[in-house]
């Protein structure tokens, strides 16, 4: 039985890892708002500019499973604190910078602080009293969310009325207080898979394996999918992965246990992931730019930008308040069926904005029912992957389900780029993409948040692990003993 005391020293180690997780999500759409500014402010072309935004999505695929395999061999709050240096300096180098290749090396310095979402979730599971475990997690796995939600209408205010380097200083200001929130609060846990080896070559297999399909993917549509460039970075990307599988199964102390990966349980959940990322991001395209479009468009609502990030700041606020609701949802019934129950309300969001979608308070609905629905997934996704592996790998697995959600962001992001960017409209000489296009979009987001439910469905039950599994995570039962 907890205590008052260890009640509350736990409550401040949720708060400041949600804190910490919504701080590094925020860093994502930090930009958002500057995006057609960009060339002028940094004095270059569109193609150099967009690399301040790719840069950042690609240092964080490579970032988020390394830093896992390290906090599980040199302890979580030691690496919680090493992520927080890189957010705290590359957000200082992009506030004094002006030009391009300075604001490229800071943003991809803040991509580096994104591993404190696994390794903050992995944390919970040695200090968090077992009544209040699954709330826990689920609010720190959704805070990816929650800080993606309410990063942009704050960007987009302090972009529209203060210097757009305020952003970054105010960046750099809530990763300092990050940082002395983690050194306060969040105690030393013993390093599960301490005196393990660190696995360099696995590091640099999955970097150039990652780097290149992360790539292929986010600029395949600018450069062409059948352009040289693209088709190599793909034959890379396959070659390399293939290689570093071959290499994890071989080698003593792998940087990702692909045997414990391979587990029908984790495997179907990483892959459910994928499904669920891509429905949680295509909102995300859509809404934006229905609300900004020219209402001249016949369907467009003449938004600003400002007035956007408002519409959909509740979407984010919901995500906070459900996701203790989805933590209590996976004590009595269990993360699969939580899981799948969150997928099906994607697509139950996606199915109603089809017939809300020409009307602002139509759209924030539809948000708020997606965003729902996301918190319940992505609150049950770590509970699936740490019941089912060891403790001494719980940073490293929560690292790469992360990464795998991250891959449905990046693919979700391709593919309706290319739906939007291929059924247009022309208005006043400029292209635009066409209603049916935004149709399509949403039906997509639909159909892959369902396919996600059957996923889940299909996830077997729980089987013993080597060593103690997270409390929460049987589908059959609650939790009834301690957190270790």
């Amino acid at each position: 039985m907890s205590t008052p005391e260890s009640t509350t020293r736990s409550g401040a180690v949720v708060a400041t890892l949600a804190f910490a997780g919504t701080t590094a999500a925020v860093m994502q759409t930090l930009v958002t708002p500057l995006i057609a500014e960009l060339p002028q402010i940094l004095n270059t072309t569109s193609g150099n500019a967009a690399w301040v935004i790719t840069v950042t999505l690609l240092v964080a695929g490579v970032a988020v499973p390394i830093a896992g395999r390290l906090g599980d061999m040199l302890g979580k709050r030691t690496m919680l604190l090493a992520c927080s240096v890189p957010l705290i300096a590359g957000s200082i180098i992009c506030a004094l910078s002006s030009s391009v290749v300075p604001m490229i090396v800071g943003r991809g310095m803040q991509g580096l602080g994104m591993g404190m979402v696994p390794l903050g979730i992995a944390l919970l599971r040695d200090v968090v009293p077992a009544a209040r475990l699954s709330s826990s997690i689920a609010l720190v796995s959704a805070s990816m969310g929650i800080g993606g939600g309410l990063g942009l209408p704050i960007a987009a205010a302090v972009a529209e009325y203060a210097s757009w380097r305020v952003l970054f200083w105010g960046s750099a200001g809530l990763a300092l207080i990050v940082a002395g929130l983690i050194y306060t609060f969040v105690p030393t846990t013993p390093a599960a898979a301490k005196g393990q080896r660190f696995d360099y070559p696995g590091a640099l297999g999955l970097a150039v394996g990652l780097v290149s399909l992360l790539l292929a993917i986010s600029k395949g549509a600018d450069w062409g999918w059948t352009s040289a460039t693209t088709l190599i970075l793909f034959a890379v990307a396959v070659l390399s992965l293939l290689s570093w599988g071959f290499w994890e199964t071989r080698t003593t102390d792998p940087l990702v246990d692909l045997r414990t990966t391979a587990r029908p349980r984790v495997l179907v959940t990483n892959i459910a992931s994928v499904f669920v990322g891509i429905g949680m991001y295509a909102q995300m395209l859509v809404f934006p730019q229905l609300l900004q479009f020219p209402s001249a468009t016949g369907y467009g609502l003449g938004q600003s930008m400002l007035a956007t990030g408002l519409w959909m700041a509740p979407a984010g606020l919901v995500m906070m308040v459900i996701s203790p609701v989805g933590g209590k949802l996976i004590d009595s019934r269990g993360p699969k069926a939580v899981l799948s129950l969150g997928a099906i309300i994607i697509a139950a969001g996606y199915g109603l904005s089809l017939f809300l979608m020409g009307d602002a308070w139509g759209l924030m609905v539809s948000g708020i029912v997606i965003s729902g629905g996301v918190a319940l997934a992505y609150g049950s996704m770590p509970a699936l992957i740490m019941g089912a592996v060891p403790i001494s790998e719980t940073a490293a697995a929560n690292g790469f389900n992360t990464l795998m959600r991250s891959l449905g962001t990046t693919i979700g992001s391709a593919v309706i780029g290319v739906v939007l960017a291929q059924m247009t409209i022309d208005l006043g000489g400029f292209s635009l993409a066409s209603e049916d296009g935004f149709r399509v979009a949403l039906m997509l987001g639909a159909g892959v948040s369902l396919l996600a439910a059957v996923l889940a469905a299909l996830i077997p039950a729980a089987q013993p692990v080597a060593t103690p599994a997270l409390p929460v995570e049987t589908a059959e039962e609650p939790a009834t003993q301690a957190a270790h």
